[in-house]
């Protein structure tokens, strides 16, 4: 990989309570007069879609609206969004909602785009070229899908949850505007915030850009972490330490609406260049299989990763712990890892983060099959800091029984 690292992120994001007001300007300035917006009845239902467009239409800008996205969007959904979407003939796609309606929405403009199906673009690099200008306006504070490169669909038909990786899925444009995140229910809020915090944390504590290693001929479709990204991870963790929690407890509070919206915002710019590693690759498989939100999942799982990393990252670990409000004054670099791991645990049980996989109804039965299926996720593998084998998955798994 040698000794050079790149920064990728949305092409243009614009931030700050009242920022959607600004979509019809920002679009009319990307020459873009018809769009189609993917999002979800309950956001329709909770007005946000009108938010959305009223600012779009006061700039002559055509709308359209699909409406059937759906938590952990299967293969199916964006079949039917795409579908949608070529009868508009739109010249973007606006996701609106959670990660989840973000990631239908680049997963259309790619297909309409480039022709063929979903599961021709799976995998890092496999999308051909630019596609059709995407839109993305975050109504959580979690997956980062306004700035990453990433898109997530569920393959119900192998219970496997599968990503395609590229830069160009990467948005034209990104508004995040945290007041329309004051109707995000609590438990979306804890699940979506731990997702940050995932992302943030395994950005932060991924292989050192200089030490990956990639075969040739294929990509991991990160870079490892490098000085930027470690920057941005830090503020976000410290961010989610500060305001996860009063987020969750009062859904009100705008400064802390506002903080969880930057952290989400910053960790999906540090994830998206750094890497993600074990926790995605055992929850890509974890919530195929149980159907739980990627962010319980991986909330549940972060703790026992960081446990398996902790030789590896002693130092980088202390460092989490002081970002988490952690006092680690006095104590050896041993003793301050500990906390940052007893503080992520606390965090996430304050938020109500299901403890155990037998929690989300997984038996002892499924962990083989579920450790061969992340484990055969190599590129997530290869961005870790510590190597694993099979046995490691297996064990990890047990932990979190």
């Amino acid at each position: 990989m040698g000794a050079t690292w790149h920064f990728s992120t949305a092409g243009r994001l614009a931030f700050g309570p009242g920022a959607v007001e600004q979509l019809g300007e920002l679009a009319t300035g990307h020459s873009i007069r018809r769009v189609v917006i993917v999002t979800d009845k309950n956001l329709a239902k909770a007005g946000l879609v009108d938010k959305v467009s009223q600012p779009l239409r006061q700039a002559q800008v055509c709308v359209d609206v699909f409406d059937g996205g759906e938590a952990e969007p299967s293969i199916e959904a964006a079949l039917r969004a795409i579908e949608y979407a070529r009868s508009s003939s739109p010249q973007a796609i606006l996701g609106l909602g959670g990660g989840s309606n973000m990631d239908l929405a680049k997963v259309t403009a790619v297909v309409l785009t480039h022709g063929g199906v979903p599961t021709d673009f799976f995998g890092a690099e496999n999308v051909p070229g630019p596609i059709m200008p995407v839109i993305c306006v975050p109504t959580t504070s979690g997956t980062g899908s306004e700035v990453s490169h990433a898109a997530v669909l569920t393959d119900r038909a192998n219970e496997l949850k599968v990503a395609m990786l590229s830069n160009y899925l990467r948005p034209a444009l990104a508004v995040v505007d945290p007041l329309l995140t004051l109707s995000c229910p609590a438990k979306v809020t804890a699940d979506s915030g731990i997702d940050a915090l995932t992302h943030a944390i395994e950005a932060y504590t991924a292989v050192d850009y200089d030490q990956l290693e990639v075969p040739p001929g294929e990509s991991s479709g990160y870079e490892g972490r490098y000085p930027l990204g470690e920057c941005i991870a830090q503020r976000a963790i410290e961010l989610i330490g500060n305001h996860l929690s009063t987020a969750v407890r009062a859904p009100d509070n705008a400064e802390a609406r506002q903080a969880m919206s930057l952290a989400a915002t910053m960790a999906g710019m540090a994830f998206s260049n750094c890497g993600v590693a074990l926790v995605h690759a055992l929850e890509l498989s974890l919530g195929g299989a149980l159907h739980c939100s990627h962010g319980a999942g991986n909330g549940l799982l972060l703790p026992h990763v960081m446990r398996f990393n902790l030789p590896q990252r002693k130092r980088t670990f202390a460092r989490i712990a002081m970002l988490l409000g952690e006092d680690v004054s006095g104590l050896n670099d041993d003793e301050a890892a500990e906390r940052a791991i007893a503080a992520v645990e606390q965090l996430a049980r304050d938020i109500g983060i299901p403890e155990r996989i037998r929690d989300l109804g997984g038996t002892e039965e499924q962990l083989p099959t579920l450790a061969e299926k992340a484990f055969a996720i190599k590129r997530l593998r290869w961005m870790n800091p510590r190597q694993s084998t099979l046995a490691d998955f297996k064990q990890i798994l047990r932990n979190a029984f």
